[in-house]
This record gives structure tokens, C-alpha cells and sequence, in this order.
């Protein structure tokens, strides 16, 4: 017995040793972690301290009356020029013998420190440049709440031999911290505008412009940033950039994305090796996407994103902010946003961007929570925001419509009330009887796009097939009725409707998709063939 006792007493002591060695280990590989941790923040905000310091560094270097210089705590924009008259209404009363105070109409979050936008001079009035009047500086936007903007950019100089980057793919996201809601805007590349290094441009030129010309403060993205003021009135915090190569490694990193496709495309697509692909005979081949509910891997979503053949940049624009939803949706389904401190290394390994690790930090709580029916979507239009227009050098370009442009820039700052109220309002039940697999999501998925409450319930049914489109009303309003925002939405006719009031009804509209369907509503040519 007293053996026994003496070899259970060993057998504990060893346990415990064990059990202490391990425990160590563990503290020893946490601290670890919490010190690399620190060092990447103190990193982070020494870079931050820099770019700022670049930012005073410049206000002063500019050869300009210094009473309109300053980077007050409370401004969000500094303005570097006098303006005789000016509709933003100053923020304080100067006191005697201290500098006039800048015209701040919206003032940075008290919570969330965003870096200041210098705006340079405007040039004199009537300036003419590459055959056209320079615009005057569009009105700044008014913020009603606190936003934190930011731009997504795709680059393309993999492709061309001239290292110069062109960001292909711009889409601003509008962060309302205060009502937790998200707007998006695509800006079409072809967009000429002045660029305030003092000549009219492609706005896809203006970053890498900045890049090439070192322009202080803030490189590439510091012009962009001026120009987007420049020409739109809207003050964008932070970017993002990805090349190809990048974007197709997050597609992958997620296992694929899910889209729906409600136009058909046909373009050409890469096979063969690299080689191949410097001709078109050898190394691509036809390729038609017809409309579908699809996974695309990385290089499938990057054709996906880039092909124009039988469409425009407006449509482009509009599939770009369908692939960030997706993105956004797959990243939430896999729990991701939690982890996106731990992930935040090897995610700025893939993406270039100014966004400071504390201030991911803080735009965190907002991230995971964030459902994509608080997302709204906004698009240019074709002759309504823009005109077509020819330089002397023979480029087609986009001339913007100031005006139309102007509340397309309030739109994106205005919380998306009447967008979220017509998601919780009348309910669209959408059945699939067209004799296509899911048909049915991708009708439901556009009309949530237009931001109606609408939920794909699959096949109608047993096997049942509709040759053509039906809605049936079980509302019958005379006044507000959603019915004509939902013929619009889906490419249907007013002969396609059924009205049946019913009372006790799980659904206040259902709408059937048949053999007829054509879901395109974005100006997309039909293929030939």
C-alpha cells in the first residue's frame, strides 16, 4: 500500500511539473503575441504621426497668405485659398489678434480622428484647358452625420508596360457611424475632370498621377482625394487598392463568391498559359455567361468585373459594387469580420491601403454587425449625370452634369430612410417557374437591390411551368402602391398583373417568374446569336 501511495505521489508531482511547463509555454507565447501586437499599433500610429507631419509640412511649404493657413483640431477640411463668397457657414467668430477662422461645415467625429483634406487653390475663372471650360469647384456635400469615407480602387498596371496605375475600378463606401448604415458609389473611369495638379484628366489617371509625381501630402491617393473634392464636393478619409492579382487571391481566400447574374455577357476569356494569352488567336476563346445564380472563383469574378463587350463602364461600375456585397457576404457567413485583427497582416500583405490598424479597430463594431439590407447602392446614369464629349486628342470621355451630379453626392451622404422603409414595408414572395435553376434568386436579388423586401421561395409547385412573367397584387393600393418600382425592377408590363385582395395572406405581393423573363434592366446589348 504505502509503494502505491509513493508511486501515485510521483505520478502527481510529474503532472503538476508538466501541467507548469505547458502553463508557462502559453504565457510566454501570449506575451509574445501582445508585444508584436504593440509594436504593429506603434508601427501603425508612427506612420500616422508621419503622414500628418507630411500634411503640416506642406500647408506650410505652399506659397500662400498664412492667415488661411491651420489644421485646427476641428476641421475636417482646410482650405487653401480665400473665397470671396462661400456657402459654407464659418464655424467661429475669429478672436482679435488670432487667425480668421476656416469655413467648416463638418467637423470631424469627436470619437474618430480622420486625417484633415487640404484643398488647393482653384484656378482662375474661365480657364480653359484641352478643349474645355475648367468646371468650378463643385458644392461640398453637407453631412448631416458622422461618416467615415472610403475609396475601393482596382489597378491595372499588371497589364500595361508602363508601370503607371490607372484605378479601373473606383467605389466610394460612405460608413455612417451614427445610423450603422452603409452607402456605395461607383465612379466610372471615363469621367474627365480637372485634377488639380493643374490639368483636365480620366479620373482613373488622377492616383496614378500622384504616385508619379510624389504629390504632397498623401501621394496617389492625396490627388485622388483633391480631385474627388474638386469635382463631386465629397471628402473621402481613407482607400483601399488592389491589383488583379490581389483581388483574385481575397475571391480565393474566401472559397469563391456567390453572384447573382441578371444580364448575359460574352467576352473574351483567358485560357491557355501566358504565353498563349499574348495573342487572341491562341490564348482566349468566347466565352457567354447566361443569367444565373453563380460561385465564382478569383478569376472568374475578375472576368466577371471587367467585362465591357457588350456593355459600358455604367454596368461595370454596377457589377463592381455586386462583387463588395458578395464579398462582404461571404467574409460575414465564415465569421471573418470577427477575426479581422488577427487577419489584418496578412490582408495588407494583398491590399494597399492608409487605413491605421487602430482605426480598423474602431470601425470594427460596425463591420459585424453590418447587414447588407443597411447597404445602399448608387450609380451614375448614363446622359443623366454625364454627356458625352470628344478632347481635341481624340479621346472619348464623360463630361459630368454638375447639377445631376451634385444630388447624386447629397444622395450618397443622406442616410438611406426610404431605402430601409421599403425593406421592412410590403413583403414580395418570388416563386421560380421558368424552367431555369435559380431564376427565382436572381429576380429576388434584384429587387433588393432596389431596395424592395422580396425573398426567393424556389420552384413553384411541382415542377409547375409559367411561360411568361406574373404578379400577383394581393394589396391593391390606389395610392402608393410599389407596384410600378416592381414591373420597373424586373422588365415586366402592367398586362403581367393579377390583382387578388386576400386579407389573410403571408405575402403582400407574389411574383412568378416564367420562360419569359428577362431580368437585364441595365443597358446591356442583347447577344447576337
Amino acid at each position: 500500500m504505502r509503494l502505491l501511495w509513493r508511486w501515485l505521489g510521483c505520478v502527481s508531482t510529474a503532472a503538476l511539473v508538466c501541467f507548469s511547463f505547458f502553463l508557462a509555454l502559453a504565457l510566454l507565447w501570449t506575451a509574445t503575441q501582445i508585444l508584436s501586437l504593440r509594436a504593429d499599433v506603434r508601427a501603425l500610429e508612427s506612420t500616422t504621426a508621419a503622414r500628418r507631419a507630411a500634411y503640416r509640412a506642406t500647408a506650410t511649404a505652399i506659397d500662400i497668405d498664412r492667415e488661411y493657413l491651420g489644421l485646427r483640431s476641428g476641421a475636417s477640411i482646410v482650405r487653401l485659398q480665400q473665397t470671396a463668397e462661400s456657402a459654407t457657414p464659418l464655424a467661429a467668430t475669429a478672436e482679435p489678434g488670432k487667425d480668421a477662422p476656416l469655413p467648416v461645415r463638418t467637423p470631424a467625429p469627436e470619437d474618430i480622428s480622420l486625417p484633415k483634406l487640404l484643398v488647393p487653390r482653384s484656378p482662375p475663372a474661365d480657364t480653359w484647358l484641352s478643349g474645355t471650360q475648367v468646371p468650378s469647384p463643385a458644392p461640398e456635400a453637407f453631412r448631416a452625420h458622422r461618416l467615415v469615407n472610403i475609396a475601393l480602387l482596382g489597378s491595372d498596371e499588371q497589364l500595361g508596360g508602363d508601370s503607371f496605375i490607372r484605378t479601373d475600378t473606383m467605389v466610394i463606401v460612405s460608413l455612417n457611424v451614427e445610423t450603422g448604415t452603409v452607402s456605395m458609389l461607383n465612379l466610372p473611369r471615363d469621367l474627365f475632370v480637372y485634377i488639380p495638379h493643374g490639368s483636365m484628366g480620366r479620373l482613373n489617371t488622377a492616383f496614378g498621377l500622384g504616385e508619379k509625381l510624389n504629390w504632397e501630402p498623401g501621394r496617389g491617393f492625396g490627388l485622388l482625394r483633391q480631385t474627388l473634392f474638386y469635382n463631386f464636393g465629397i471628402n473621402v478619409h481613407y482607400y483601399a487598392r488592389v491589383n488583379f492579382a490581389g483581388f483574385e487571391a481575397i475571391i480565393d481566400r474566401l472559397g469563391g463568391v456567390d453572384i447573382a447574374v441578371d444580364c448575359a455577357y460574352r467576352d473574351h476569356y483567358p485560357v491557355g498559359t501566358e504565353e498563349d494569352r499574348r495573342s487572341i488567336e491562341n490564348g482566349y476563346r468566347m466565352r457567354t455567361l447566361p443569367v444565373g445564380y453563380y460561385t465564382f472563383d478569383g478569376f472568374d469574378a475578375l472576368w466577371y468585373a471587367r467585362t465591357r463587350k457588350y456593355t459600358d463602364d455604367f454596368d461595370r461600375g454596377r457589377r463592381h459594387q455586386q462583387l463588395v456585397r458578395a464579398i462582404w457576404r461571404k467574409a460575414r457567413r465564415l465569421g471573418l469580420a470577427k477575426t479581422m485583427p488577427q487577419l489584418w497582416p496578412e490582408l495588407t500583405e494583398i491590399v494597399d491601403t492608409d487605413i491605421p490598424f487602430e482605426q480598423m479597430l474602431r470601425l470594427l463594431p460596425l463591420a459585424v454587425t453590418l447587414d447588407l439590407d443597411d447597404v445602399q447602392n448608387f450609380t451614375f446614369h448614363k446622359i443623366y449625370h454625364t454627356r458625352n464629349w470628344e478632347t481635341p486628342d481624340g479621346w472619348s470621355v464623360l463630361l459630368p452634369n454638375q447639377g445631376a451630379v451634385t444630388e447624386l453626392m447629397q444622395a450618397l451622404y443622406t442616410p438611406p430612410t426610404r431605402f430601409q422603409a421599403a425593406l421592412a414595408g410590403p413583403s414580395i414572395a418570388v416563386f421560380n417557374a421558368s424552367g431555369e435553376a435559380n431564376w427565382d434568386i436572381v429576380a429576388s436579388e434584384r429587387l433588393r437591390w432596389g431596395g424592395y423586401n422580396a425573398v426567393a421561395l424556389g420552384q413553384i409547385g411541382e415542377g409547375e411551368a409559367h411561360s411568361s412573367n406574373l404578379l400577383i397584387d394581393h394589396v391593391a393600393a390606389e395610392k402608393g402602391s410599389i407596384v410600378p418600382g416592381i414591373l420597373r425592377a424586373l422588365n415586366m408590363t402592367e398586362e403581367q398583373v393579377t390583382r387578388e385582395i386576400k386579407a389573410d395572406r403571408d405575402y403582400d405581393y407574389v411574383v412568378i417568374i416564367g420562360g419569359d423573363h428577362k431580368s437585364c434592366t441595365f443597358g446591356v446589348l442583347p447577344l447576337d446569336g
